[in-house]
């Protein structure tokens, strides 16, 4: 059970902080998350919180902290989406420029522009997608080595045909704010963002440091279990930021009062199309409209939501999720609205328990003709894991017979294997899929 917990409320606001408080400690105290959170209205911090612990072995549990630093993931494009806009601004890049402007050999470049890179309607494939990427995550890769990875693949369609999101269109990115500012991104990102705004515990990662107050990642099963490193030389501009839920406010508050960009380069970033900005989502709560983005990588999740219409912002950063993120937005947000909301009492299920030849009958590769997906199942011990194409494994939980989950992300997949085939249900859909032979 977690004991090592920080919760504070600064400057007072009109909604129920003991609420609050009682949801992230039946988490903690559960088993159920791991982070921190801060809740900022008119640049003010109303509520700050943090879970878990940053660092977990056999002999040290060392507490998470409001300070303690996290991957960021994607919130990262909102960055270098940010000094892009900046270099346009400044006339040192237009966004209509093509590709092969700067990197000629990438497939489609003559035909890809910055826009389209910028909101994901390049073509360029994927390369976190590829089974291979989980095989060289861990590896740091040059420039030359990322170009020649994301290069080896066909465009999945021409430039503005429609929208795919692609960590590959902000990889490249961040090397076109290298080569137009001839400095590597972390001194770019320093002179435009962090500097400006006084943001001292963001930068662009590198191997975990705990004593620089950095966090591990985890995943639940049946204990915390640290997740492998991705080396962040790889998702560069698309992915490589480490950050504190403080600072992240400060930055979208910054980007909305206009003092990193301008209000027009601001609307491009709000400008959706296929339900996506440059760099920003929409996140509708009730009758409230949001603006941000979300980010996961290796065990870490993060979201930064700005909330226009009430000055309020939201960022939360998780290194151990079991309760769906989502769940845990939609509660902190209701209870700072007043609704109704019920604390989740988090009851155990019964404990089913499976010796691990009972599951060797679930093995195998398993494909869908509904979604362009393989999930691949294994086992360490007693414990089933899937795998789904360009994923990490994730444990299922025996709920029922032939019937496992995997909580934090809401997945129930039942197995019928006389069929050779399971049936995967999650965010009220449902894909049948059937096992190679």
């Amino acid at each position: 059970m977690f004991t090592g917990f920080i919760s504070g409320s600064i400057y007072s606001q009109n909604f129920n902080n003991p609420k609050l408080d009682s949801l992230f400690d039946i988490l903690a105290q559960k088993n159920k998350a791991m982070g921190s959170l801060i809740l900022s209205k008119n640049g003010k911090v109303l509520y700050s919180k943090a879970i878990g612990y940053s660092f977990i072995s056999d002999v040290e549990k060392k507490p998470a902290y409001e300070t303690t630093k996290y991957r960021i993931g994607s919130i990262t494009k909102m960055f270098t989406a940010a000094m892009i806009l900046q270099l346009s601004e400044e006339g040192k890049i237009s966004l209509d420029a093509t590709l092969d402007k700067y990197f000629p050999t990438l497939p489609n470049a003559s035909k890809i522009t910055i826009r389209n890179l910028l909101n994901h309607r390049s073509g360029l494939h994927n390369f976190t997608d590829e089974p291979e990427y989980l095989k060289y995550m861990t590896s740091p890769k040059t420039q030359d080595e990322m170009l020649t990875i994301i290069s080896k693949y066909p465009v999945d369609f021409q430039p503005n045909e429609k929208y795919s999101y692609s960590n590959s269109n902000y990889v490249v990115l961040g090397y076109i704010i290298e080569k137009i500012c001839n400095e590597p991104y972390s001194k770019v990102l320093k002179s435009r963002i962090t500097v400006k705004l006084g943001l001292t515990n963001t930068y662009l990662g590198g191997k975990t440091d705990i004593k620089n107050n950095e966090s591990y990642s985890f995943r639940w099963v049946k204990n915390w279990e640290q997740q492998p490193e991705t080396d962040m030389s790889i998702p560069g501009g698309a992915g490589a930021i480490v950050s504190t839920p403080a600072d992240l406010a400060e930055f979208i508050e910054a980007l909305f009062s206009l003092k990193l960009i301008t209000e027009n380069s601001l609307n491009q970033m709000k400008n959706m199309i296929d339900g996506y900005g440059m760099a920003m989502i929409k996140a509708p709560f009730h009758t409230k409209t949001g603006y941000g983005h979300g980010g996961g990588i290796d065990g870490f999740a993060s979201n930064l939501i700005y909330f226009p219409e009430d000055n309020l912002t939201l960022a939360y950063c998780t290194n151990g999720q079991v309760y769906p993120v989502n769940d845990i937005l939609t509660g902190v947000l209701s209870i700072y609205h007043n609704m109704e909301y019920s604390i989740p009492k988090f009851i155990p299920k019964p404990v089913i328990t499976l010796k691990t030849e009972e599951l060797d009958k679930y093995l195998g590769e398993y494909s869908s003709t509904q979604i362009p997906l393989k999930i691949i199942i294994t086992k360490d011990k007693s414990t089933l894991f899937a795998q789904a194409t360009g994923q990490s494994a994730f444990p299922l939980e025996a709920i029922d017979k032939d019937k496992f989950q995997f909580e934090q992300a809401g997945i129930e997949m039942e197995f019928n294997t006389d069929k050779s085939e399971f049936t995967l249900k999650q965010g009220g859909g449902s894909f049948l899929f059937t096992k190679a032979k």
